[in-house]
């Protein structure tokens, strides 16, 4: 099983300097390959990689490892949907596997740059700090605009817990008035977010230059705390379910029309308790 840990870089200033004119170049050459992709009317990696290695790096001055990771994210994205051609933002994150990044010890990171490996330090909270000797495979270098920050998301291989057969379930049921009630009677109240929301749609109606200034620095204010609210209802729903040794199931509408299916979905912590209903 394969879990996220979102690492905070600290580059000092001429390390940031390098990894975002990497950045800039690894994703210059993104759109470049995807025009190429688009007018060849091709997804495969192989023949990319035959056709425009040798140019990625020669042009953009990508080294090899980088070059590869470049049309393996242009043919991801292209064969989402080949009749549109992929654009990739200057600021886009950059893809690294493990031959071009990965830890030195407890508090650094080796990544790939245009002027070779950089060595950055980094912090992480109490909770993925156990998880660093499992960090491996792709990690993404992630660059946060407005507070000019760098995140690496690396991938932790984790063992997956044995699954075993809940003794009851508990159902559950989502909505906007209350966010969720569960089947022992209990409702999870919605009106926690409506506040910054409609404190959000006056400043919008105002619609004047201030009330966009606060619109723009409060703008990711409420998606943090609306984040934070499903993160401790799911918390305490799956604490709920696990200390009873029940199941969650919950509705899958795809093609409702044919079949209805219902899913177990629980986080990896209360795994053991997981089967499909």
């Amino acid at each position: 099983m394969q879990l996220t840990v979102k690492l905070k870089l600290l580059p000092d200033p001429d390390q940031a300097a390098t990894l975002l004119q990497t950045m800039e170049r690894f994703n210059a050459a993104c759109d470049w390959l995807a025009g190429k992709a688009q007018g060849e009317r091709t997804a495969n990696k192989y023949l990319l990689q035959r056709r425009s290695y040798a140019q990625l790096r020669a042009d953009f001055g990508l080294g090899a490892q980088m070059a590869v990771r470049v049309i393996a994210k242009v043919c991801e994205a292209y064969k989402r949907d080949k009749r549109i051609r992929p654009r990739f933002r200057p600021h886009g994150a950059i893809v690294y596997d493990q031959r071009n990044s990965g830890p030195k010890g407890l508090d650094r990171y080796s990544l790939g740059t245009l002027t070779g490996p950089v060595v950055v330090p980094f912090v992480l909270g109490e909770y993925q700090r156990p998880l660093l000797g499992r960090l491996k495979g792709q990690a993404d270098l992630v660059y946060d605009r407005e507070r000019r920050m760098f995140f690496l998301y690396a991938t932790a291989d984790v063992p997956t817990p044995e699954a075993g057969s809940p003794e009851d379930v508990l159902g559950l049921d989502l909505g906007i008035v209350n966010l969720a009630a569960d089947s022992d009677g209990t409702l999870y109240a919605g009106a926690v977010c409506n506040s910054p929301r409609r404190r959000a749609h006056r400043l919008q109606a105002k619609g004047t230059r201030s009330a966009k200034r606060v619109l723009k620095r409060r703008r990711r204010k409420e998606q943090r705390f609306q984040a934070d609210i499903n993160h401790v209802l799911s918390k305490t729903i799956v604490h709920t379910a696990a200390t009873t040794h029940r199941a969650v199931p919950l509705e899958d509408l795809k093609a409702i029309r044919q079949r209805i299916t219902w899913l177990v979905a629980l986080p990896a912590a209360v795994a053991p308790l997981v089967r499909t209903a």
